[in-house]
């Protein structure tokens, strides 16, 4: 009888993918301790994302069936403009707001999806990925570069697209934290958080 439910079947779908996924990711936790504590609130977060999912006001196709966002591919990542970066960054970085970020290794781009959690007068903080400056370099980790927020970027970022020698390649599958982030995007200004 549910399955007459559309809202509760994609529920499930999701619930399904995103469990698969992480406990594909949680059978390589070496710590026995931190692998309890990733179990026991494993079921919120999972709920939570589905339905962050369903309720989102997103601009893409979804694939529940494997808990990912479709669109079309652009030939090549999002431009990295500095100068742009860096008056954004002075002017609007905030706690909890989510950004796009570009990350090279070897000859494969990917953008992928984090949030600020510290704002210094010279610095940024991002929740996974580490210290950066305005300008958007990465401190830390100098493969990784802030992109200012935009829907081209997002949308590399939320669907998973990479480059690899300069060409488009398969989508990487995004982790539950950052299709958790990809449901609290504010799509009618990206820009901003969700107030």
């Amino acid at each position: 009888m549910w399955q007459t439910d559309t809202k509760k079947v994609l529920y499930a779908q999701l619930c399904n993918a995103f469990y698969q996924r992480e406990v594909q990711r949680l059978v390589a936790e070496p710590d026995a301790d931190r692998l309890r504590r990733q179990l026991k609130s494993l079921p919120y977060y999972i709920e939570r994302a589905a339905t962050l999912v369903i309720d989102a006001d997103s601009p893409f196709n979804l694939d529940p069936q494997n808990g990912t966002w479709l669109a079309k591919q652009k030939p090549t990542p999002p431009e990295i403009n500095t100068a742009a970066n860096e008056l954004f960054y002075q002017k609007n970085a905030k706690a909890g707001l989510i950004i796009p970020v570009l990350i090279r290794s070897d000859e494969q781009i990917c953008v992928r999806i984090d949030s600020l959690d510290q704002v210094s007068d010279n610095k940024l903080h991002c929740n996974e990925l580490g210290w950066f400056d305005f300008a958007g370099h990465g401190l830390e980790q100098p493969e990784a570069q802030l992109l200012k927020p935009s829907k081209l970027a997002f949308t590399a970022a939320c669907c998973g697209h990479q480059w690899l020698f300069s060409k488009r390649c398969l989508p990487r599958v995004l982790s539950l934290r950052e299709m958790l982030l990809a449901g609290n995007i504010n799509w009618r200004n990206v820009k901003r958080p969700i107030a």
